[in-house]
């Protein structure tokens, strides 16, 4: 597919962390990719809780027409109220508000976030057969003997924190390549550590639908899958992997990948989210 952005800007928004360096680079190597492709005059990111911040953002940029795309997992406060609030797109508090709008003459066009969107199915089946192609020991489990899980953050707090999962794993049910798909959660039922009961499969592999590797991903999720806690802080100090493929837990080998922040077919998703807008403007 052509695309015709090449007159445009793009920037990607991202929670960041004050206290987990990792948080922001996925975002950072998505933009870094995405400018090295060419298909934009100008790629810029920005963040809730780093440098350069959401406030800014617009200022990265020079163009006459700008894409911003959350680079998060699902809807909610962050991405409804949050984003549009400090771009200028809504005022504090408010809900409804246009999606295009012009702000100092320049057209700001606002996409949804990256986790919604249909093709993240790909990204996380990627992840799941890359680990067991990684680490087939002491063979690669056929998928029928395998369960796969989707792990979120989940909150009582906002329903729609879940609903990217569970789109998620329905879609891929769909496909029916594994003994079970199902999806749990560190917050709210069913939880990670339930996933030993959750199947009759021998196998489990553990996708983290999370963007980045930071604090929840390498030490809170072993945890929950019942790595001794002085282990992983142990393993974190040594710059070591804090899980180790695959890992027998109550009777069943685990496998746990990374998060989805560096899996190839990300950029593609920002992309397919900006021509999603682009075809509104058409």
């Amino acid at each position: 597919m052509v695309d015709h952005f090449s007159n445009d800007a793009l920037v990607l928004i991202a929670h960041g962390s004050t206290v987990n360096a990792q948080s922001s680079a996925p975002t950072r190597r998505l933009a870094d990719e995405l400018r090295a492709r060419n298909i934009f005059a100008e790629v810029a990111c920005a963040f809730n809780l780093e440098q350069p911040k959401i406030d800014d953002a617009l200022k990265l940029v020079s163009a006459q027409r700008i894409f911003v795309v959350p680079v998060t997992i699902s809807e909610g406060h962050f991405t409804e109220q949050t984003i549009p609030h400090r771009l200028g797109l809504a005022k504090a508090g408010q809900i409804d508000y246009e999606r295009i709008q012009q702000i100092d003459g320049r057209t700001i066009i606002y996409c949804h976030p990256i986790g919604t969107h249909a093709s993240m199915t790909d990204v996380l089946l990627a992840r799941a057969r890359e680990v067991i192609a990684k680490h087939p020991f002491p063979r690669a489990p056929k998928p029928a003997e395998t369960a796969l899980f989707i792990a979120g953050h989940g909150t009582e707090k906002n329903a729609n924190s879940r609903k990217a999962i569970e789109a998620q794993v329905e879609a891929i049910a769909a496909l029916g390549e594994y003994a079970d798909v199902l999806p749990v959660f560190m917050e709210e039922a069913p939880f990670i550590a339930d996933c030993f009961t959750a199947t009759e499969a021998p196998h489990l592999v553990m996708v983290p639908f999370f963007i980045a590797d930071g604090l929840h991903t390498v030490e809170d999720i072993p945890v929950l899958l019942g790595e001794p806690e002085a282990r992983v802080k142990q393993r974190l100090a040594a710059d070591q992997p804090t899980w180790r493929n695959p890992t027998e837990r109550k009777g069943k080998l685990v496998w746990y990948t990374e998060a989805i922040g560096s899996e190839a077919g990300l950029a593609e998703v920002i992309l397919a989210r900006v021509r999603e807008k682009m075809s509104n403007l058409q």
